[in-house]
């Protein structure tokens, strides 16, 4: 199975953040293997820090079990101080409880070792594809517009044909506007909002753009 690939000459910034040389040294070897990704690993928390204040990652890869080092205080910072960046937990040593912890501070998703290549791969795909990673933000903007309208519809139970009714747009518009395939003009999104009893500002403020 092929990686979803970004944006044409953009790669995906991984970072991680683990104690064990060898799993850094593993791990980056497979995602430079992979193409498409700039990778760089870390042994010290600090020195990840360092980094994302220099330029942040798209994705960190962050290990839980780190010897006197506790991934969740390091995961608190990590949220506290860029909380829109998509973390992925990994660790040797998966608990239920920690699983809780860690989705609830909004992580992204959780890959317990010894995990596959095609396991790591389908995770980071899935984190590429939600967040819109590798892409300009006119498209990251259009995905998440679309997604958000296509949500508050579907909470109606309306098919496209009933909100082309309330609306007098066309379906292809709606569904191209739904697919992220176009920008809404001004006076279609009004028009949809209208219909949705939503004021544009508070679909904007759903999607966290």
């Amino acid at each position: 199975m092929n990686s979803i690939s970004p944006v044409e000459g953009q790669r995906i910034r991984v970072s991680i953040l683990d104690d064990d040389d060898d799993y850094r040294a593993y791990v980056t070897d497979l995602l430079k293997d992979e193409g498409g990704y700039a990778v760089h690993a870390f042994s010290l928390p600090e020195d990840l820090f360092s980094a994302c204040q220099q330029e942040l990652p798209d994705i960190v890869l962050l290990d839980m079990k780190m010897g006197k080092v506790r991934g969740d205080k390091v995961l608190a910072q990590l949220l506290g101080r860029w909380p829109d960046l998509c973390v992925i937990i990994v660790t040797g040593y998966p608990s239920l409880e920690d699983m809780r912890t860690t989705f609830r501070m909004k992580v992204f998703d959780y890959l317990a070792k010894p995990f596959s290549l095609s396991q790591l791969r389908q995770t980071l795909d899935n984190a590429i594809e939600s967040r819109g990673l590798g892409r300009s933000e006119q498209d990251r903007l259009r995905q998440r517009l679309g997604r958000q309208l296509r949500m508050l519809r579907a909470v109606r139970e309306w098919s496209l044909k009933d909100l082309s009714a309330r609306t007098g747009l066309s379906v292809s518009q709606i569904s191209s506007i739904e697919r992220g395939a176009h920008l809404p003009s001004m006076e279609s999104l009004l028009a949809i909002c209208r219909a949705l009893d939503k004021r544009p500002s508070e679909v904007m403020s759903l999607i966290e753009f």
